[in-house]
């Protein structure tokens, strides 16, 4: 099993897919948002998929579908809710290096908008804040290297993340 991808995680609005987007080319790597793979083999958007089925069967689904994700080279950007999927999370800590891109609450608050439409996962009626607070252990937990975005540019993040993972991009 390849451990050379990089796995993003973090709360909605931390731009795990618009980071990892930029961080694949310029690592020269494939990117996978694990979300659209959910919504490929469900043939719906998240937020339908929650509705229909429920939170708890949400993260099932999540956790089954994460847990398969077989790839080599890629930086991978799972949905904000995988930290609840235990055999994915052990999965990814496997296949590769879990980075948590850590973004401050009132930064995600703007970021984020109107959540519900996202496909994030509000238990019992949790506000964002809720969420936030709840997932944040989760995040530390899993996350072998933590990249504050507090302060940095698209590429200031990347150039953290390559320089904590001391990876030299290829095409230089």
């Amino acid at each position: 099993m390849n451990k050379n991808n990089i796995i993003l995680i973090g709360m909605p609005g931390a731009g795990k897919s618009t980071i990892g987007v930029v961080l694949a080319k310029v690592l020269g790597y494939q990117f996978v948002d694990t979300d659209l793979i959910i919504q490929e083999e469900e043939g719906k958007l998240l937020w339908q998929i929650i509705e229909e089925k429920g939170v708890e069967e949400f993260i099932n689904i999540e956790d089954r579908i994460n847990s398969k994700v077989d790839v080599s080279k890629c930086v991978i950007a799972p949905g904000g809710s995988a930290i609840f999927g235990e055999n994915a999370m052990k999965h990814f800590q496997e296949i590769g290096t879990v980075v948590y891109l850590d973004v401050e609450y009132p930064i995600l608050k703007k970021r984020v908008g109107n959540f519900e439409r996202r496909g994030v996962i509000l238990r019992h009626g949790n506000s964002f804040r809720d969420i936030y607070e709840e997932r944040l252990p989760y995040y530390h937990k899993y996350a072998h290297v933590k990249i504050s975005e507090n302060n940095r540019n698209i590429s200031q993040t990347v150039s953290a993340i390559v320089d904590a993972l001391d990876l030299a991009p290829e095409s230089r």
